[in-house]
């Protein structure tokens, strides 16, 4: 439609807006410039494996070495090495709904079987205690944790991650830890690395991040994992069987993100929190749209179940109507296993965001 000259209004992106910072692509460029564009090890250069080591146990207290950093091409790249590692035919893993939609494909990609617990928007989409543990069968392999999470920007409070943690211990399972979004934090929000929580936790997780989110390097493609040694030997040997290396002068743009202060992605941080604040604002202006703040990441997931049964029936038909009629465009919400809801990235301007909440509350209103 946007092809067509149309004005439409997309809060579909899951990326940031912003430039990658310079003296990423500095590095990068100057890698291109001095020939770095060979092949490197599978599981990528040993001075970006270091500085991931070093950057798990300076912000998140993880202590892994070099060896069992795992570099991929993204962090949705390193939950597929893990998925294929892991997952044996029949296994089941845990997922809190709503949940990115890619890690039931890759479960299923493996062999293995998502068990859905779901989480209420009226919790702030933390899950209950014993609906994870009435979750837990024999079959149980691992219990994925996504926090701040996609789609819904919950962050999964130090109790909850305890009580995820024990029962790992308790039933043998494994922890799956997806941490891409944890900079993106508001409200004084810190971040807990599941991991942290003691040696015997740490044994037996996985944590998987990238430099996508924080960084705003999306399409650079530069993720990793760090895990016990025989598992990151594992998908070692397994990555080098599917792509090989990451992309070289990328790696060296990574090694330079590492270096950069804290305070080289505030600004970006915050102009998020302020867009969350605006865009909280305006949905839940609009009659009958129920939404609590999201604590992290940059996506909303208001419940828009109120103006669904009649001429509408789900929010797969309402995403449809606000794209036809509205001219904006959303994820209905059942694509996360969040029925009843649609998710908007705020990664847009806070121009963009008031324009197409506006045509939202117009729409909604002519079908109330």
């Amino acid at each position: 439609m946007q092809a067509e000259g149309i004005d439409v209004v997309s809060f579909g992106a899951g990326e940031p807006d912003f430039n990658t910072p310079e003296p990423i692509c500095v590095a990068a460029i100057d890698a291109i410039n001095s020939g770095f564009t060979k092949y490197t090890p599978s599981a990528g250069i040993p001075e970006l494996r270091k500085a991931v080591s070093e950057k798990l146990e300076r912000e998140d207290g993880l202590k892994y070495t070099p060896e069992q950093v795992i570099v991929s091409c993204g962090a949705k790249h390193s939950v597929f090495n893990t998925m294929q590692v892991l997952i044996d035919p029949g296994d089941e893993v845990i997922l809190i709904a709503p949940y990115w939609m890619t890690y039931a494909d890759q479960i299923r990609l493996a062999g293995g079987v998502p068990v859905i617990v779901r989480a209420s928007s009226e919790s702030g989409f933390i899950p209950e205690y014993d609906h994870l543990r009435e979750a837990i069968s024999e079959k149980t392999k691992a219990i994925l944790v996504n926090s701040p999470s996609n789609p819904s920007g919950a962050v999964l409070p130090r109790e909850t991650m305890k009580h995820i943690a024990a029962l790992a211990l308790r039933f043998g399972l494994w922890i799956i830890a997806d941490e891409i979004y944890e900079h993106l934090l508001y409200d004084g929000e810190k971040h807990l690395s599941v991991g942290s929580l003691g040696a015997e936790v740490l044994d037996r997780t996985i944590t998987i991040n990238g430099f996508s989110k924080t960084y705003s390097m999306t399409g650079w493609r530069l993720g990793y994992a760090a895990a016990p040694l025989p598992i990151a030997k594992a998908m070692s040997n397994f990555q080098d069987q599917v792509t090989s290396n990451p992309t070289s002068f990328v790696q060296k743009g990574g090694v330079a993100a590492l270096k950069l202060p804290p305070t080289s992605i505030e600004a970006m941080r915050a102009e998020f929190e302020a867009r969350r604040d605006l865009i909280h604002g305006l949905l839940t202006a609009i009659p009958g749209v129920k939404m609590q703040k999201p604590k992290g990441a940059f996506y909303a997931l208001p419940d828009i179940s109120a103006y669904l049964g009649k001429d509408i029936k789900s929010d797969a038909e309402l995403a449809t109507y606000l794209l036809d009629e509205a001219k904006v465009a959303t994820v209905p919400g059942s694509v996360f296993e969040g029925s009843g809801h649609i998710r908007l990235s705020y990664a847009i301007s806070r121009a963009d965001i008031e324009k197409g909440v506006a045509r939202i509350a117009e729409a909604l209103k002519r079908i109330a």
